[in-house]
């Protein structure tokens, strides 16, 4: 092939790349815009972030102070672990169904989006980092805050664990979502699918560490909770932010959630290809 043509293809392939990253930007953003329509919602998800952190944070010092040994946890660490994870529950949404998509595959408009120009799975995702990034500012950052004033937390100190903690909190959303997504595209072979999303939240509110630290967990549940994606939902980031692990064994908690994003990414994609060539739209 001679050179000109060479250039060029490699011109239009740059080209290609930046209209597609640039559609997925303006999808984020469309999701950050549309999360900030609720505004009052976000507040109210704030009270009752602090509320249910008053409840967590008062059991777990009243149990670090009558246990002595809790799993390296003092009563500042412990502050830290229930005020970030409370923090965080708005923006990884492992709780809840993507109530959308799911309605999307139920009644086949998923087939709609199969025309677009957009991957599904990527286009979906981008519009939820956009949301979760919208729910850190009014609901997130400020329950952290209500925590250090009230009951003081154990923090770093340096910037590093903030900035690799900031990488570890995208790709604890980006796992998050990756499952919802695996979950609802059970949809093309069942009606369905909310069993098996109370099925997913009911596992995910224990083995993610919610109710209590996956330190804490006997060693044959954390080996366990340790073989699914839950911890890197929520765990992982707690434990980058708060200083718990840092150094190289904060890059390989981090490592580990990048191996969840490629693995459930992958089952989602193999999933939504197979329903994709199953597809029936019901009714007609």
């Amino acid at each position: 092939m001679p050179r000109h043509r060479e250039g060029l293809a490699v011109l239009t392939a740059a080209l290609d790349l930046r209209r597609s990253s640039a559609v997925y930007w303006y999808l984020a953003v469309g999701g950050f815009r549309r999360q900030w329509q609720y505004k009052l919602a976000m507040f109210a998800g704030l009270f009752t972030n602090c509320v249910f952190g008053f409840v967590r944070a008062a059991v777990m010092v009243a149990a670090v102070g009558a246990a002595g040994n809790f799993a390296g946890y003092d009563a500042d660490s412990i502050g830290a672990y229930v005020w970030i994870s409370q923090g965080l529950l708005g923006a990884v949404q492992f709780m809840g169904p993507h109530t959308e998509l799911r309605e999307r595959v139920r009644n086949g408009d998923i087939a709609i989006d199969f025309l677009r120009p957009v991957d599904v799975q990527l286009g979906y995702l981008a519009a939820d980092l956009g949301r979760a990034a919208c729910t850190l500012l009014p609901r997130g950052v400020p329950s952290i805050l209500v925590g250090a004033l009230t009951f003081g937390l154990a923090m770093p100190d340096t910037p590093g664990p903030y900035l690799l903690g900031l990488i570890s909190v995208v790709l604890a959303v980006t796992v998050s979502f990756l499952c919802l997504f695996a979950v609802t595209t059970a949809g093309f072979w069942v009606v369905e699918t909310r069993g098996i999303e109370i099925l997913h939240r009911t596992c995910g509110v224990f083995l993610a560490g919610l109710a209590v630290p996956v330190h804490l967990f006997p060693d044959w549940l954390r080996t366990i909770a340790n073989a699914t994606p839950f911890p890197s939902i929520l765990q992982a980031p707690v434990d980058v932010l708060s200083g718990r692990v840092l150094g190289v064994d904060a890059l390989q908690v981090v490592g580990v959630q990048m191996f969840w994003v490629v693995v459930v990414g992958a089952l989602g994609q193999a999933m939504l290809r197979a329903g994709r060539r199953k597809l029936e739209v019901q009714g007609g």
